[in-house]
């Protein structure tokens, strides 16, 4: 326990640049002229997202038909067979524990190489199922970011900073596409909607169970990356 009460000079760096993007973002996220920055980082969360209920189809028996991402910043995933169950959280639930993955290897330069690694491989199973030539150049902008960043940074350093980054921004789309489809905007057709009217209970509950899942997740990655690292 020594280690988690005595962090080191690279993992207060690490706070310190994970307060400054969940501020960041934050602050972008609600200006009308400046959320257009983060305009193709919400787009490829919202591909973690629809990536994250196909994972779930894919694992409970369904036949992925298609992944679509919407240029408003939506999206949908068409798939056969599966257990809702599963699949209906996953899309929400998916993006934290992506997100938390990251911010656990953005504390470190060869985990965030292993990280970009798995994020190309997320990708290339979206750009597979992609329906679209939106969601396929989407995709491949961010497959082709990873292996230039690579070599950029004589060390891969530079991955480093866009892990951590996409990791914050994934764990706080997760927690915010909650709470606006439940309490800001109550959508109807929202997956806990869905799932409410599947297996009872309102889905503002639905809704706070998965956003405490999430928060669970992204502490445990917090936890286990001053543990680790």
């Amino acid at each position: 326990m020594y280690k988690l009460s005595n962090p080191s000079e690279h993992q207060r760096f690490t706070f310190m640049l994970i307060g400054i993007y969940f501020v960041s973002i934050l602050i972008l996220w609600n200006f009308p002229v400046l959320k257009h920055i983060l305009y193709p980082f919400k787009l490829i969360t919202v591909a973690f997202h629809e990536f994250g209920h196909a994972l779930a189809g894919k694992c409970t028996g369904a036949r992925i038909e298609a992944i679509s991402v919407d240029p408003n910043e939506g999206g949908v995933t068409k798939m056969r067979g599966g257990r809702q169950c599963c699949v209906l959280p996953a899309g929400y639930i998916g993006s934290a524990v992506i997100g938390s993955f990251l911010i656990f290897c953005g504390f470190n330069i060869l985990a965030s190489k292993v990280a970009s690694v798995f994020v190309c491989l997320c990708l290339l199973a979206t750009l597979w199922w992609a329906e679209d030539w939106f969601t396929r150049g989407l995709t491949f902008v961010f497959i082709a970011l990873f292996p230039a960043l690579w070599v950029l940074t004589a060390d891969g350093s530079g991955l480093v900073y866009v892990v951590l980054f996409l990791g914050v921004m994934s764990a706080m789309y997760s927690l915010w596409d909650i709470v606006e489809d439940l309490i800001t905007r109550k959508v109807n057709s929202s997956d806990a909607a869905v799932f409410a009217s599947r297996y009872g209970c309102p889905a503002q509950l639905w809704g706070c169970f998965w956003f405490l899942v999430s928060l669970l997740f992204i502490a445990f990655a917090v936890f286990m990356a001053l543990l680790v690292w």
